[in-house]
């Protein structure tokens, strides 16, 4: 069916909505989602498509719709909650921490909490400190938590869409300064697996999450224009890629701190 040129903010959506379509026990919950379209008006259009039992507007209140959309996975259902920006993951942390990740532990697996937490992390203009933090390496240290950060539109809408169809409570970070950037996208259904990374170790590596990951790409290419650079592969990253390249990480320091090392 070939490819598309989509912005990432269409491909969210576009991932969103195929899955709500596939699956009808996916809904979205949060802040400003119906008629407002997000913030960023990365919804805009679903609710007239499904909805306002499906996409469903909330109070200002992040701890009461993250519990019900907690209990609501635990039921059976695939809740995607939209935290507008990441820094209120902050009023989110006991469902998200002592209840989403802990249940399946705590039940023997017996429990499943397949919800998706979507979020925002970075600057932006008009957003200022309460508004623009990059809170993503905070939740990475959390056990039952799976985390993502897409770094461009094919990789918005297959995390996104893996998520979705997850047994476990999963974290999606989206960079706001990325939302109107334009890549190709598959008109195909697909997902991206998690912590199945596709980068080869070679002897130089340049890594970085959100929309570093560009200019570390551009960077690259300037490379491969001046410096005779070859072999170039821009793909998504896990831990173990990195341990292929000869990556150092200090455990706490993730996505903190990146030291490369030449073979």
């Amino acid at each position: 069916m070939g490819e598309r040129e989509l912005t990432y903010g269409e491909a969210v959506k576009e991932a969103i909505a195929e899955e709500m379509r596939r699956d009808p026990r996916v809904f979205l919950i949060g802040e400003d989602v119906a008629e407002a379209g997000h913030p960023f008006k990365t919804l805009t259009g679903l609710v007239q498509e499904f909805g306002t039992d499906r996409i469903i507007d909330t109070p200002i209140s992040e701890p009461g719709y993250a519990g019900i959309g907690v209990g609501a996975a635990m039921t059976g259902m695939r809740p995607i909650v939209d935290v507008m920006f990441g820094d209120f993951i902050t009023l989110t942390m006991d469902q998200m921490v002592n209840q989403a990740a802990k249940a399946h532990y705590m039940s023997g697996g017996k429990i499943k909490v397949p919800i998706v937490f979507r979020t925002t992390l970075g600057a932006t203009r008009r957003s200022a400190a309460q508004h623009s933090q990059s809170l993503h390496a905070w939740v990475s240290h959390i056990p039952g938590l799976k985390v993502a950060l897409p770094s461009g539109p094919y990789e918005a809408k297959g995390l996104m869409k893996t998520a979705i169809r997850d047994d476990s409570p999963v974290v999606i970070f989206e960079d706001k300064m990325m939302y109107r950037v334009k890549g190709p996208v598959p008109a195909e259904d697909y997902t991206i697996p998690f912590g199945v990374g596709l980068l080869q170790s070679r002897p130089l590596t340049l890594m970085g999450s959100g929309a570093r990951s560009r200019r570390s790409f551009a960077a690259m290419m300037h490379m491969v224009h001046y410096g005779g650079l070859r072999g170039v592969v821009g793909r998504t990253f896990d831990l173990a890629d990195a341990a292929k390249a000869h990556e150092v990480m200090a455990g706490r320091d993730f996505f903190g701190k990146l030291v490369l090392r030449v073979p």
